[in-house]
């Protein structure tokens, strides 16, 4: 019997490709799993209009940790426009699943390393090494959305809009969406924590809150006094306070002042693939989904339907978001010795994907590393 069971779930497009090189890495470090598919993604969506069908959850909670590839996703009439006939006009509503795996299972901190890899041609500067911690199932992703606006909404709407902006009023119901923004103090309590608890254990001086009070004053305000408290409880490290627009300049101007980040969802994405292309692009981005009962780790990329069946695309954020897993299941050893031999390969420059301005395949990326293990 194998040591661990892990979800397997590639999803879409170049999805399967990331993942099919993964499992090439995972082999050659000899990691003992029995690896359970699970379907999930557009064709899932198209044939049964539930892209996270009920037997993909039942496997996720039989197992230790999952992988996920990539999905593809489409607005809401496109969506509908694709499913089989016989489900068309049926009032299915096309939802996000991983957006849906993390309220399922409450995975509530999503973790970004950005790392600069020596070697890289693309990094912005080298030796950066930033950690984003975003919040991953409140805010606007929680899906509370209206189109046309009901009535009792736009009545609540009216009343505490601003005096020059009560033209709203005049609007109508159709003419308005509206999201909520959401946000607990329990979610901001939890990911602020977990963003302190990293840097104390990493040794990371400082945690940066990023966020806009000065604008969203309610749910923005909150998770900054939520930082303001838990700061009190690490001494050791220092809490900064930035908006999201001045964070993004500031980026790019002194990338290396900053170590932890820390922010709700919509503005944590939005930071994260910043962080992402400052180290190399999203074929470097690896993620990590994490709660009480299970770690499902995903590249931050998507499907690139363009490059399907093209064996070209890289698969580092996929193979880093795999050690992520082997951290995270407490198989240290193994960690490092993928991490090195990705930053091996990297360093020494004789496998390149297309994006590093090279030749080499996917399969190739993944055998380069594979052969340093």
């Amino acid at each position: 019997m194998a040591k661990y069971r892990i979800g397997w779930m590639p999803g879409d497009g170049v999805g399967v490709d990331v993942m099919d090189a993964t499992r090439i890495v995972l082999d050659a470090l000899g990691f003992d799993a029995e690896y359970i598919h699970g379907d999930i993604g557009w064709d899932s969506w198209c044939q049964e209009a539930n892209a996270l069908p009920d037997r993909t959850l039942a496997m996720l909670r039989g197992v230790d940790a999952a992988l996920f590839g990539a999905i593809t996703s489409k607005p809401k009439e496109e969506a509908e426009a694709e499913l089989i006939p016989a489900l068309q006009g049926k009032g299915h509503v096309y939802r996000s699943p991983i957006v849906r795996l993390r309220q399922e299972f409450n995975l509530r901190t999503n973790l970004r390393p950005c790392k600069a890899y020596a070697g890289n041609p693309l990094n912005f500067r080298d030796g950066l090494d930033m950690v984003v911690f975003r919040q991953n199932t409140e805010d606007l992703y929680m899906g509370v959305e209206w189109h046309p606006l009901p009535q009792e909404l736009r009545d609540v709407m009216t009343k505490t809009l601003p005096g020059p902006m009560k033209r709203l009023a005049e609007t109508a119901n159709e003419d308005i969406a509206l999201s909520a923004r959401i946000l607990t103090r329990l979610g901001c309590q939890q990911i602020v924590r977990d963003a302190f608890d990293y840097a104390k254990k990493y040794g990371y001086k400082t945690v940066t809150i990023v966020e806009k009070p000065n604008v969203v004053r309610e749910t923005s305000g909150l998770m900054v006094r939520e930082a303001r408290k838990i700061a009190k409880e690490f001494p050791g490290i220092e809490l900064w306070e930035t908006n999201i627009d001045a964070m993004c300049m500031w980026l790019l101007k002194n990338p290396e002042q900053y170590g932890v980040m820390v922010s709700s969802n919509m503005f944590g994405d939005i930071l994260s693939d910043l962080c992402a292309q400052l180290v190399g692009g999203l074929g470097f981005a690896c993620s990590g989904n994490l709660g009480d009962e299970i770690g499902i780790f995903e590249p931050s990329h998507g499907s690139a339907p363009k490059y399907v069946g093209l064996n070209k695309v890289n698969p580092i954020a996929m193979i880093l978001s795999a050690k992520m897993m082997l951290d995270h299941l407490g198989e240290k050893d193994m960690a490092v010795r993928m991490e090195n031999a990705v930053a091996e390969v990297i360093r020494e420059g004789q496998a390149r994907t297309y994006d590093m301005g090279g030749t080499t395949t996917t399969t190739g990326m993944a055998e380069a590393i594979a052969k340093r293990c």
